[in-house]
């Protein structure tokens, strides 16, 4: 038997998608619902920061299979606390605090998951169990993840802080973030969060962590809403499984990942702007986007304008595109210059780690994915009218008549969607 080849069904999309479902802190009073996929983005944005500030000294090699430890780190912490949701934390850790607990538990979880993942591969499932049977921080890539995910929960409790006076548990909550937040105060950025600082990775995270106020299709009634911040998560895991199944090599599903993380990034200074406006006519969505790298640089690269934060923004605008070349081209870099390529260079001439490919075509097709997916949701969910019926039937008929993705038929996909 050959190898088998990873491919992405309706089912893992779906179950992707179904943290926007997962509501957070439900036994407090909060201003704004807070969702699980919304807290597991801005997780992983805060965890690219980190592995950007803490992978400078490392070599090509190292950093590579620093951001894999990462990426599929947070994808595998995702997927399990999908199916442990109703388990509160404190709850947890005491599982977690017994081997045996933890290994029963986990056991009935994997069983629970991995009908939806089995089609990526023996190899991504044998990966997903043995980062289960290991639960520690052992790793760079662990810890980073781990004070990723303490900053991520903590942000959000200091939303809810100030409306649960009576709340006799926060002062436990607080004393144990705070406690937590030191434990991995050795990882390069750490301080700054620590101290909450405006400038520097805690005034770009707080940024980032304000795209969760704000709703995608804002003017058409959803359910779920989903928000800018969640979405881009999403997009991220779809790029990243598409990544796999057209082979793509470990850089190249590495940027995928991340670019989708932070593609809408834009949208905190010039909000969800929908297509048909972007569209209607070309000096609109031209005028938008030189608004967008403007304030970009007024309120975005400006934090990151101390050198020790010189690389991550260099990242940050390879992902996002400058000079003409967009979050949806499909760039390498040739003799330290970003050159714009197509599906097919990108797929038989520079699918190498050396050439630093980011697929910006295959990442507009997760957006469209994952816009298709909220429809088709909402409408499911009882929620009918013209836009939500207009956007599934115009996604499926364009993508209908689009060729194969190096094997990959996006129409064929959809139309398991009934």
């Amino acid at each position: 038997m050959g190898i088998q080849t990873p491919s992405v069904r309706k089912g893992l999309l779906q179950l992707i998608f179904s943290g926007s479902f997962m509501k957070r802190w439900n036994d407090k009073l909060r201003p704004v619902e807070l969702i699980e996929v919304d807290k597991q983005a801005h997780k992983m944005i805060a965890a690219y920061a980190l592995f950007i500030l803490n992978s400078e000294q490392l070599s090509f090699e190292e950093k590579n299979d620093l951001a894999e430890e990462i990426i599929l780190g947070g994808i595998f912490d995702y997927l399990y606390r999908l199916v442990i949701t109703d388990i509160k934390p404190p709850v947890f850790y005491q599982i977690k605090s017994n081997p045996d607990h933890y290994r029963q538990l986990t056991k009935w979880v994997l069983g629970q998951i991995e009908p939806r993942v089995q089609p990526l591969g023996k190899d991504f499932w044998n990966k997903f169990c043995s980062y289960l049977e290991e639960p520690d921080d052992g790793t760079l890539g662990r810890r980073i993840l781990s004070a990723a995910h303490i900053f991520a929960s903590s942000w959000e409790f200091g939303l809810i802080k100030s409306i649960n006076p009576g709340d006799m548990e926060l002062k436990e909550i607080e004393d144990n973030f705070r406690d937590q937040m030191f434990k991995y105060r050795d990882i390069n950025g750490m301080e700054d969060l620590i101290k909450g600082s405006q400038q520097g990775v805690s005034g770009l995270l707080n940024l980032c962590g304000r795209l969760r106020f704000q709703k995608r299709w804002s003017q058409t009634p959803r359910i779920p809403e989903t928000s800018v911040l969640g979405h881009m998560f999403i997009v991220a895991c779809f790029a990243y499984f598409f990544s796999m199944s057209v082979n793509a090599c470990p850089c190249r599903r590495q940027n995928n990942f991340f670019a989708g993380l932070i593609h809408d990034l834009p949208e905190l200074l010039t909000r969800d702007i929908i297509s048909p406006v972007k569209k209607s006519v070309q000096t609109i969505g031209d005028l938008i986007k030189e608004y967008e790298t403007y304030e970009l640089e007024k309120r975005v690269f400006t934090l990151l304008r101390d050198s020790k934060y010189e690389n991550l923004a260099h990242r940050l605008r390879y992902f996002l595109g400058s000079d003409g070349i967009t979050e949806f081209d499909s760039t390498v870099v040739l003799n330290n210059k970003v050159v714009k390529v197509s599906w097919d260079e990108l797929q038989n001439l520079y699918n190498e780690n050396v050439y630093d490919p980011k697929d910006g075509y295959l990442l507009k097709v997760c957006d469209n994915l994952a816009a298709f997916i909220e429809a088709y949701t909402a409408t499911r969910n009882g929620i009918t009218n013209e836009q939500l019926q207009h956007a599934q039937w115009k996604i499926r008929n364009f993508y209908q008549n689009q060729p194969f993705l190096e094997g990959v038929h996006i129409g064929a996909l959809l139309a398991d969607f009934d």
